[in-house]
Protein backbone atom coordinates (compact mmCIF):
# COMPACT_ATOMS: atom_id res chain seq x y z
CA UNK A 1 0.00 0.00 0.00
CA UNK A 2 1.30 3.43 -0.90
CA UNK A 3 1.96 5.81 2.04
CA UNK A 4 -0.35 8.46 0.58
CA UNK A 5 -3.32 6.08 0.67
CA UNK A 6 -5.31 5.66 3.91
CA UNK A 7 -5.44 2.11 5.23
CA UNK A 8 -8.89 0.59 5.25
CA UNK A 9 -8.06 -2.45 7.37
CA UNK A 10 -5.95 -1.92 10.43
CA UNK A 11 -5.66 -5.03 12.58
CA UNK A 12 -3.89 -3.10 15.33
CA UNK A 13 -6.98 -0.89 15.68
CA UNK A 14 -9.35 -3.86 15.85
CA UNK A 15 -7.24 -5.56 18.53
CA UNK A 16 -6.76 -2.28 20.45
CA UNK A 17 -10.53 -1.72 20.52
CA UNK A 18 -11.11 -5.19 21.99
CA UNK A 19 -8.31 -4.81 24.55
CA UNK A 20 -9.51 -1.34 25.53
CA UNK A 21 -12.93 -2.84 26.26
CA UNK A 22 -11.28 -5.48 28.46
CA UNK A 23 -9.42 -2.72 30.29
CA UNK A 24 -12.62 -0.76 30.93
CA UNK A 25 -14.31 -3.86 32.34
CA UNK A 26 -11.29 -4.69 34.52
CA UNK A 27 -10.82 -1.28 36.13
CA UNK A 28 -14.37 0.07 36.31
CA UNK A 29 -14.98 -0.81 39.97
CA UNK A 30 -11.81 0.07 41.84
CA UNK A 31 -12.01 1.58 45.33
CA UNK A 32 -12.16 5.38 45.61
CA UNK A 33 -8.48 5.93 46.55
CA UNK A 34 -7.47 4.27 43.25
CA UNK A 35 -10.11 5.90 41.04
CA UNK A 36 -7.66 8.36 39.47
CA UNK A 37 -5.42 5.48 38.32
CA UNK A 38 -8.47 3.70 36.95
CA UNK A 39 -9.54 6.85 35.10
CA UNK A 40 -6.06 7.23 33.62
CA UNK A 41 -6.04 3.58 32.52
CA UNK A 42 -9.39 4.13 30.81
CA UNK A 43 -8.19 7.29 29.04
CA UNK A 44 -4.93 5.68 27.93
CA UNK A 45 -6.64 2.50 26.68
CA UNK A 46 -9.20 4.59 24.79
CA UNK A 47 -6.41 6.73 23.35
CA UNK A 48 -4.68 3.70 21.86
CA UNK A 49 -7.69 2.70 19.78
CA UNK A 50 -8.69 6.29 18.96
CA UNK A 51 -5.24 7.31 17.75
CA UNK A 52 -4.75 4.16 15.70
CA UNK A 53 -8.07 4.79 14.00
CA UNK A 54 -7.46 8.51 13.51
CA UNK A 55 -3.98 7.87 12.15
CA UNK A 56 -5.49 5.33 9.79
CA UNK A 57 -7.40 8.16 8.12
CA UNK A 58 -4.45 10.56 7.92
CA UNK A 59 -1.50 10.87 5.59
CA UNK A 60 2.26 11.19 5.93
CA UNK A 61 3.78 12.49 9.15
CA UNK A 62 0.37 13.19 10.68
CA UNK A 63 -0.49 9.48 10.36
CA UNK A 64 2.73 8.41 12.03
CA UNK A 65 2.31 10.97 14.79
CA UNK A 66 -1.05 9.46 15.77
CA UNK A 67 0.47 5.98 15.71
CA UNK A 68 3.35 7.13 17.94
CA UNK A 69 0.82 8.55 20.40
CA UNK A 70 -1.05 5.22 20.35
CA UNK A 71 2.21 3.40 21.10
CA UNK A 72 2.94 5.65 24.08
CA UNK A 73 -0.59 5.31 25.40
CA UNK A 74 -0.30 1.51 25.23
CA UNK A 75 2.80 1.78 27.43
CA UNK A 76 0.82 3.96 29.85
CA UNK A 77 -1.94 1.36 30.14
CA UNK A 78 0.65 -1.23 31.09
CA UNK A 79 1.89 0.99 33.93
CA UNK A 80 -1.59 1.67 35.30
CA UNK A 81 -2.56 -2.01 35.16
CA UNK A 82 0.61 -2.97 37.01
CA UNK A 83 -0.01 -0.32 39.67
CA UNK A 84 -3.62 -1.38 40.21
CA UNK A 85 -2.63 -5.03 40.20
CA UNK A 86 0.22 -4.42 42.65
CA UNK A 87 -2.18 -2.61 44.98
CA UNK A 88 -4.48 -5.63 44.85
CA UNK A 89 -7.48 -3.74 43.52
CA UNK A 90 -7.77 -5.60 40.19
CA UNK A 91 -7.28 -9.27 39.42
CA UNK A 92 -3.55 -9.70 38.76
CA UNK A 93 -3.83 -12.52 36.25
CA UNK A 94 -6.46 -10.65 34.24
CA UNK A 95 -4.43 -7.44 34.40
CA UNK A 96 -1.34 -9.23 33.08
CA UNK A 97 -3.35 -10.86 30.27
CA UNK A 98 -4.62 -7.44 29.23
CA UNK A 99 -1.11 -5.97 29.55
CA UNK A 100 0.22 -8.76 27.32
CA UNK A 101 -2.45 -7.97 24.72
CA UNK A 102 -1.43 -4.30 24.79
CA UNK A 103 2.15 -5.48 24.27
CA UNK A 104 0.94 -7.16 21.07
CA UNK A 105 -0.76 -3.91 20.03
CA UNK A 106 2.50 -2.06 20.71
CA UNK A 107 4.37 -4.52 18.50
CA UNK A 108 1.87 -4.04 15.67
CA UNK A 109 2.00 -0.27 16.13
CA UNK A 110 5.81 -0.30 16.14
CA UNK A 111 5.75 -2.09 12.80
CA UNK A 112 3.31 0.50 11.41
CA UNK A 113 5.51 3.37 12.57
CA UNK A 114 8.71 1.84 11.18
CA UNK A 115 7.32 0.39 7.98
CA UNK A 116 9.48 1.39 5.05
Amino acid sequence: MHDSQPRTDLIAYTVALKVASKTLALVRRVPAPFKSLSDQAIRAASSVAANLNEGNGRFGRDRFNHWRIAYGSAKEVDTFLRLLSGAGVVDSSQAMKVADLFDEVRAMTWRLIHKK
